[in-house]
């Protein structure tokens, strides 16, 4: 047996490894982002204004324009939640982005998460780069967003129907032909304005090489 003080060096080695406290990877390569508790893992910008909290185990945004970022960072990657939007609600998931005190992400990019807000571009839309302007999903409902980056190539689900499908062009580069390029970075969730009440839960990523 190994002594005590031996034992909760491997375990705390352990936890530093783990990309979220408590999370560990299932059968399939998938981790948690979110422990249906707190936000541990996560960092808010905005702090002042944001109206980020957690009800029956899920993450609700409503109130001023915030972003909940992840502190880890992802490139390839598989990503899953699901969520809910009442009506004439705004949000986002960004991904490729990188924490910010205040203001809307610079870097990355959003999938929209709009069903009837006003603005045409709606849920699973790569934001102003490929959008879908027929809502995929309805509001006062759980859907499943799915979200893909291998190289070059992003793919967008929604209950398991491929909405978008893009390939960043090989010559694109900061600052230059294009303005946001893919790279690695945070996910943020999006708190849009005080109207929007959007749910979050189940927030998954598997790792691809």
């Amino acid at each position: 047996m190994l002594p005590r003080i031996t034992t909760l060096l491997l375990v705390a080695a352990a936890l530093l490894l783990t990309p979220f406290a408590g999370s560990a990877e299932d059968k399939d390569g998938w981790i948690s982002l979110f422990n249906g508790k707190n936000l541990d893992g996560w960092k808010i910008g905005d702090a002042e204004q944001g109206k980020w909290k957690i009800e029956n185990g899920n993450i609700v945004a409503n109130g001023p324009r915030s972003h909940l970022y992840t502190i880890k960072e992802f490139k390839n990657f598989e990503f899953k939640a699901e969520v809910m939007t009442l009506p004439h609600s705004n949000s986002g998931i960004y991904f490729h982005t990188q924490y910010q005190e205040e203001g809307w992400p610079k870097a990355g990019f959003e999938c929209q998460v709009n069903n009837t807000y006003h603005d045409p571009k709606k849920t699973a839309s790569l934001y102003g780069v490929k959008d879908m302007l027929e809502p995929p999903a309805s509001d006062d409902e759980w859907f499943e967003i799915y979200i893909k980056v291998d190289g070059r190539k992003v793919v967008t689900k929604v209950n398991g129907k491929t909405v978008i499908e893009w390939e960043q062009p090989a010559d694109a580069k900061p600052g230059g032909n294009f303005e946001r390029v893919l790279g690695e970075g945070t996910f943020a969730l999006q708190g849009h304005d005080p109207g929007s009440t959007v749910l979050f839960r189940n927030l998954r990523v598997k790792r691809l090489p």
